[in-house]
């Protein structure tokens, strides 16, 4: 059993195939659900951004494993599975634990040291954890992922260097408008979510005049212009099917609803060009809008040079923190087979007492004695092999989970970084086992 990621991000997919993937809450339990009970997969997590979408799972079987993750993403997001695998990498067994320290890191994000990434992680952690298809690899996985993320925005320079996708989309909105400060504008912000509300705080510290907030739920609305006001930000609320009456009235407009239509629309630009901002994934605002539009897209092709420094001290983070995981990980995979050892050891210490008693008649404390020095001799001829097959499980990886005893140097499996498209499918996989019957 090793673990297998298979996902796309804003660095491999463009945002019209990422936004066919991407998932609410709801669907992404939902398929995470269906993936667990795929026949090669025990675990699953299932993390879903505006930036990327990506299966974490526990597989029996490397090539099964990735044509069922393939699969399923295909049918719940209607794309064709070959068109899919075209967009898609696949990570295994040591390169998919790195894969997700990375991410969590902040390192794999279209802004280096992005904030928002390591909450995300432990949401989708939170979310398989309460669905149950999380289990103790994985478990093990997230909690190393969320602790080398801490170490790395904590122990490096990258929170000076790295921004939230809110914060660097903001600052292109400052270039727009040839100012730092937002002093003598006003914004409409659309949500009341997460990205909605990072973005209504830091449109208030950039000095924002006045926010105007519309969500679908309406009171979740008043409590984000109240919490800006409280925040000596003036701001009030407006219903969602009243936005458009706003627009001629703000300068910028920032959306993050994660609806499945446009919550702005091209033709209901009448009056002046707003600066507008896409937080979502899907796309909120229609691209055909007038003026200048900051999303998903404009981001990546404005990816900043960051500090090469800081980036090498949170790859050594990764990979200190990678090989404690991956150690612990192989000492628990053979904990199973040396529990299994010595179980059996006791089972033939007692067979021998009980074929020693019907042979010779001993009393009690003779007996007793006998059976503590067999049982010593037992224990002494299994301690140094027990703590070589940790020793080596730990410092070289060549122990396996099902011949951890049998076969002392049977090499793990090894790992795998590549693109699903160079895999073969379920149908070359199902032809090649009927040929070879």
């Amino acid at each position: 059993m090793s673990v297998l990621v298979v996902g796309m991000s804003h660095r491999v997919a463009p945002v019209t195939v990422l936004e066919r993937v991407s998932m609410d809450p709801e669907k992404r339990d939902r398929t995470a659900t269906r993936l667990v009970n795929c026949p090669s997969l025990s675990e699953v997590i299932l993390l879903s951004t505006c930036n990327r979408v990506e299966v974490y799972s526990v597989t029996s079987s490397f090539h099964s494993g990735v044509n069922e993750i393939v699969e399923c993403l295909a049918d719940v997001s209607g794309l064709d599975a070959e068109e899919l695998r075209e967009h898609l990498y696949v990570r295994y067994a040591d390169a998919a634990a790195e894969h997700m320290l990375a991410v969590a890191s902040g390192l794999d994000s279209m802004v280096l040291g992005e904030q928002q990434i390591i909450g995300q992680v432990r949401t989708a952690y939170q979310a398989a954890s309460e669905n149950g298809t999380v289990g103790p690899t994985l478990h093990a996985l997230a909690q190393a992922a969320l602790h080398t993320g801490k170490r790395v925005h904590t122990e490096t320079g990258i929170d000076a260097t790295g921004a939230s996708m809110v914060t660097f989309a903001l600052d292109q909105v400052a270039e727009t408008l040839h100012s730092e400060s937002f002093e003598g504008h006003r914004a409409l912000v659309l949500g009341a979510g997460a990205m909605s509300s990072l973005a209504a705080t830091h449109l208030g510290k950039r000095g924002i005049d006045e926010l105007v907030i519309a969500n679908r739920t309406f009171d979740r609305a008043q409590r984000l212009a109240q919490h800006s006001r409280e925040a000596g930000v003036p701001a009030h609320a407006v219903e969602f099917n009243e936005r458009q009456k706003t627009y001629g009235d703000v300068d910028i407009i920032v959306s993050a609803t994660g609806a499945h239509d446009y919550t702005v629309k091209a033709p209901d630009i009448t009056t002046n060009s707003p600066v507008f901002v896409d937080l979502s994934m899907p796309r909120d605002i229609d691209p055909e809008v007038p003026g200048t539009l900051i999303n998903i897209e404009s981001l990546k092709q404005s990816e900043r040079e960051e500090s090469k420094e800081v980036e090498e001290i949170a790859k050594r983070i990764i990979r200190e923190e990678l090989d404690a995981f991956s150690s612990a990980q192989r000492v628990r995979d053979v904990a199973p087979a040396l529990s299994a050892l010595r179980s059996m050891a006791a089972g033939i210490v007692k067979k021998e007492m009980e074929r020693f008693d019907n042979r010779v008649d001993t009393d009690p404390e003779v007996h007793s004695e006998v059976a503590k020095t067999v049982q010593r001799v037992v224990d002494k001829l299994l301690h140094q092999p027990t703590v070589q097959v940790k020793a080596l499980a730990a410092n070289s990886g060549t122990i396996s989970y099902d011949n951890a005893l049998q076969q002392l140097f049977g090499l793990q499996p090894p790992s795998v970084s590549t693109q699903a498209a160079k895999l073969p499918t379920s149908a070359t996989m199902n032809k090649a086992t009927k040929e070879n019957k």
